[in-house]
């Protein structure tokens, strides 16, 4: 009978009332304010974050727009109402995952059919929803466009072979695989250097996030020998990607990826004060344009016919040869596998997933095209458990 009741105490752990979560702790008493707080912490106050990921930061730092196309590829709306999973004892729907979540926003898409599409704490499909760290898996699709495009030469070449002022940095002489592969052999903790990091690269009046990378010169070891995820990586490649382009990240993705992909509405990509995206972090649409972003990724690159990404560049992503050791499936955070700035919770590479912090993620199965989006303020819980239960569902419908 124990173990009963402790089977039925764990099922019942993602029923928690979301309305009760809302007033309590996302601001819903104050209608979902953003902004700083009191005392300033731009993203550790649970009441400032509903209204800070869905357009907050645009009002608080400077931002590049990404401008839609004249045009949208088309999205057909079919919801189904036989979309479930198990979860213990019990059988959950996708509202039913919602109500005891911090989602914002969760989108299910195959082929350009939408499945299922819901909202809460008041959030809108008209709203811009920020990603966080799926920033990163943006900045890997500009990196391949750069690649088919020949304005880099070689995943193995190094930073500094693009951008001189690198020479004699640890970053400068870090290869784009290695860099993208969160491989650079840097002495660097994400948890315990980004409150160092952050404010001299993003969050200050003065920040540079350029000289931030070229300040950063501590090795742990070489280069290519183990996974150890942090922000100057993906950095390091934003300055490769403006330097050979020309461009912003910004005004490169709105030509090369956004609209060719046919997004219906503008995107943002937030800045340093010298004007550079901090690409790391940022970037913020509407669900339905993370769910075709997914899409073109699920089709190997192509949208209405349009190769935006080469196939060569999405199956880079999603395999690994014996320079990517260190990243194979079951040697990545959480046991997960990671290429190019891509996770992979299955070995084979058929599942691709953008995440960012908060429970941000873009999640891809390559084999049915099926997508889910899901957009949230938190990733503390049991119900992180339950995303890849309703995802395996969704790809399993007919």
């Amino acid at each position: 009978m124990k173990r009963r009741a402790l089977l039925l105490s764990a099922a019942a752990l993602p029923l928690l009332p979301a309305t009760t979560q809302a007033s309590e702790t996302w601001g819903q008493a104050q209608d979902y304010p953003g902004g700083w707080g009191s005392p300033p912490n731009w993203a550790g106050h649970k009441t400032l974050r509903v209204g800070n990921y869905s357009g907050g930061y645009e009002k608080m730092f400077p931002w590049h727009t990404i401008a839609a196309p004249a045009h949208a590829s088309p999205l057909r709306v079919d919801l189904r109402d036989d979309l479930s999973y198990r979860w213990g004892l019990f059988s959950k729907t996708a509202p039913e995952y919602l109500k005891g979540s911090p989602v914002t926003g969760l989108l299910i898409a195959r082929q350009g059919v939408i499945l299922a599409e819901h909202y809460q704490f008041d959030r809108q499909p008209q709203m811009r929803l920020t990603s966080w760290s799926i920033a990163k898996s943006i900045t890997s699709l500009l990196l391949g466009i750069c690649l088919d495009r020949g304005l880099i030469r070689s995943l193995d070449d190094t930073a500094q072979s693009y951008v001189p002022e690198l020479q004699g940095t640890l970053h400068g002489g870090i290869t784009l695989r290695n860099l993208a592969n969160m491989s650079s052999g840097a002495a660097i903790l994400h948890d315990r250097d980004n409150p160092q990091i952050y404010p001299k690269a993003f969050l200050r009046k003065n920040s540079d996030l350029e000289l931030t990378i070229k300040d950063w010169n501590l090795s742990e070891g070489p280069q290519g020998a183990r996974y150890n995820y942090n922000e100057l990586c993906p950095l390091t490649v934003g300055m490769v990607i403006r330097r050979v382009t020309g461009k912003t990240l910004a005004a490169f993705c709105q030509e090369a990826l956004w609209q060719p992909m046919g997004a219906e509405a503008d995107a943002s990509w937030l800045t340093d004060s010298k004007d550079r995206e901090y690409n790391c972090i940022g970037f913020a649409a509407r669900l339905r344009d993370w769910a075709r972003l997914g899409q073109m990724v699920a089709q190997n690159g192509a949208m209405e016919g349009r190769q935006v990404v080469s196939a060569r560049w999405i199956n880079e992503c999603a395999s690994w040869s014996d320079k990517d050791a260190q990243v194979r499936h079951g040697t990545a955070m959480n046991g997960m596998g990671y290429k190019c700035f891509f996770w992979h919770p299955k070995a084979d590479g058929a599942w691709m997933m953008m995440n960012g912090h908060h429970g941000q993620r873009v999640l891809i199965d390559r084999k049915t095209q099926t997508v889910m989006v899901q957009t949230a303020v938190d990733s503390e819980g049991p119900w992180q458990r339950e995303f890849f239960e309703l995802f395996a569902a969704a790809t399993r419908l007919t």
